[in-house]
């Protein structure tokens, strides 16, 4: 018998995959990109020239993006943004006030103008600029600049990261993303992260609350809400409404004083346990899990889903808000910075609105839509009925 090349057991060559026309246009592209002399002629040739700019811009600005962020985090320790809220001032002034020289503060304004945080007003005077402005006056986005430090450092190796590093700073200050038994923390280690979620929540309450309308609900009950930002919120803009807060004992405490200082008891309460508990208070015709699914790995989020659909009445909403992968013109929030940031915590991962109404319906919610928000690189917000 004649040897045909193929050893016995051995499985038979499988054809290359047929290419298609898109991939063969793309590998041209590509072959030309990394040619030295097509590089060149681009930025030459007037029809070219302005994409070859705009291309080096953008690989620049991935490259420097760290540098970028440090100038923001300085302002932000500084407090930088405060000190010209009242007006322009003189860098000598501002640097006196702020404690820097004044070859320190130079080098800081000239750097934070170009990311248009600062603006200059004259020779060496210095206001606030458009994005400094925005900073000012969202208190959660300092909060998230000064606490991404942390994630700085866990991402000091990428690649340990990507390859199951699991001791990292994040894991270590997200508490419950990690422990065993996260019902048991106690205040001490669920305060820093509370107030991190309160000053954030602050600016994306009003965008959920201008999405879904809850005129027509009774009874609220928010998973997993924190010191009850998002609940106090939604009380506030619909004094009908009876809302119940579910959390970690330590947090639920945080979230009654909340409520008792906004004058509230008569109306919301908040309740302590473990959001994986299958049987969660029941009797409400509105559920809201406001930027947690995100934070969970599918096994957990299908409890949390299962829990949640048992504790509705029937006809009852559930509510899902939070930042998804998949954005429209914010594509690399979603897979890039939430995607390594919640890796870099140990637990959950970014999931597109298909992914999420996949989950929903597997555990029997229906009719399952988007309710559009103002900022949905911000939030999107997803409704399901029981």
């Amino acid at each position: 018998m004649a040897f045909d090349g193929q050893f016995p057991g051995e499985m038979p060559p499988q054809p290359a995959p047929r290419r298609s026309l898109r991939d063969r246009w793309k590998d041209l592209r590509n072959r030309l990109l990394v040619d030295v002399r097509f590089q060149r002629w681009a930025v030459r040739f007037p029809l070219t020239r302005l994409i070859a700019r705009r291309r080096a811009r953008e690989l620049f600005d991935i490259a420097a993006g760290f540098v970028y962020s440090q100038v923001l985090l300085a302002c932000v320790q500084l407090r930088l943004f405060e000190a010209l809220a009242a007006g322009p001032r003189s860098l000598t002034d501002v640097a006196e006030h702020l404690g820097l020289p004044p070859a320190g503060m130079r080098r800081l304004l000239l750097a934070a103008e170009t990311l248009h945080l600062v603006e200059r007003r004259g020779k060496e005077r210095y206001g606030l600029g458009e994005l400094g402005a925005a900073v000012l006056g969202n208190p959660g986005i300092g909060a998230m600049v000064s606490h991404h430090t942390r994630l700085y450092a866990d991402l000091a190796d990428p690649v340990a990261l990507l390859r199951g590093r699991q001791d990292t700073l994040l894991s270590r200050y997200w508490a419950y993303a990690s422990a065993d038994r996260p019902d048991e923390l106690d205040g001490a280690q669920v305060s820093e992260y509370s107030d991190l979620m309160a000053a954030s929540q602050a600016f994306i309450a009003g965008d959920i609350l201008d999405a879904y309308s809850l005129r027509e609900h009774k009874s609220l009950l928010d998973l997993g809400g924190g010191d009850g930002a998002f609940a106090a919120a939604a009380a506030d803009r619909w004094p009908h409404l009876r809302v119940a807060l579910f959390d970690l004992p330590a947090v639920a405490e945080r979230a009654n004083a909340r409520f008792a200082r906004l004058g509230l008891v008569k109306r919301a309460r908040a309740i302590g346990g473990d959001l994986f508990d299958p049987l969660l208070p029941s009797g409400h015709d509105l559920i809201s899990l406001v930027r947690v699914v995100h934070d969970h790995d599918d096994e957990r989020v299908i409890r949390i889903l299962r829990a949640a659909h048992a504790a509705l009445r029937p006809g009852g909403v559930l509510l899902i808000a939070e930042p998804m992968a998949g954005t429209h013109g914010a594509e690399p929030v979603g897979e890039a910075y939430f995607g390594l940031y919640l890796l870099a915590m140990g637990s959950g991962r970014p999931r597109t609105r298909t992914e999420l109404g996949l989950l929903l319906r597997q555990v029997g919610f229906r009719r399952v839509r988007e309710a559009r928000t103002l900022q949905p690189l911000l939030v999107r917000v997803l409704v399901a009925v029981a």
